[in-house]
């Protein structure tokens, strides 16, 4: 169970420090309490658009570790079932935090005041390395290991990608991939989206460090093979 629980201390203290700032721009926002869509608060919104994320990584944390450890759903269900139920989760939890901040963007529409033309070019650099990033990740690096395989797989024993995008950053999800999660927020001039964008972006780096990298460590020894 050690294991299991391993730097998730770090992860309960980083998430409630990420919290309390999120509390301080509500509390520096009044307007949200005014705003509402489908007679739903824009602050209601605004944490459930902040606890997606939460429950997602929490969920990939659990079923990582049960099963690197445990073989706990393996077990149970056989390897293809129970990879094919955790992806499944994992899609549904993935474009929750897609769709609630699309959402809260309508709710807390044109709370931005800034210039449309930043807005777009902005939309259009991010959107370029997110094309790119999903285009490398289907060509190179494979769906099954986005996900998670070689939690699964004990056999997996695959060198780290290094073609497409891979060939600049070893993160390139976590750096470009969430970058989509700021489009809906810059295109309907949504302050609180992007906050909550913003926080998704940074809260996936606690999940690398807290839990994905140790895992790596774990399954592939101290220094993770390369090409």
């Amino acid at each position: 169970m050690k294991k299991i629980f391993k730097y998730q201390t770090w992860h309960l203290l980083l998430v409630i420090i990420f919290l309390g700032f999120a509390q301080l721009f509500v509390a520096s926002t009044p307007e949200l309490m005014s705003k509402e869509l489908w007679s739903i608060s824009s602050k209601s919104w605004f944490w459930i658009a902040v606890a997606t994320p939460i429950v997602h990584q929490i969920y990939v944390w659990l079923v990582w570790r049960l099963e690197l450890y445990k073989n706990i759903f393996s077990s149970l269900y056989g390897l293809e079932k129970a990879f094919k139920a955790y992806k499944i989760g994992f899609s549904i939890l993935f474009v929750s935090r897609l769709i609630f901040i699309i959402i809260l963007s309508y709710s807390d529409m044109h709370s931005l005041e800034i210039s449309s033309y930043v807005v777009y070019t902005i939309v259009a650099i991010i959107t370029l390395p997110v094309i790119y990033l999903f285009y490398s990740v289907k060509k190179y690096f494979t769906i099954d290991r986005a996900f998670g395989i070689d939690h699964f797989d004990k056999s997996y024993n695959v060198a780290f990608e290094k073609k497409g995008i891979f060939r600049f950053t070893n993160n390139g999800m976590y750096i470009y991939g969430l970058m989509i999660l700021y489009i809906p927020g810059l295109l309907l001039f949504s302050k609180a989206a992007l906050v909550v964008a913003l926080f998704n972006h940074i809260y996936i780096w606690v999940h690398y460090y807290t839990t994905e990298l140790p895992d790596i460590k774990e399954i592939y020894g101290k220094t993770p093979i390369k090409k």
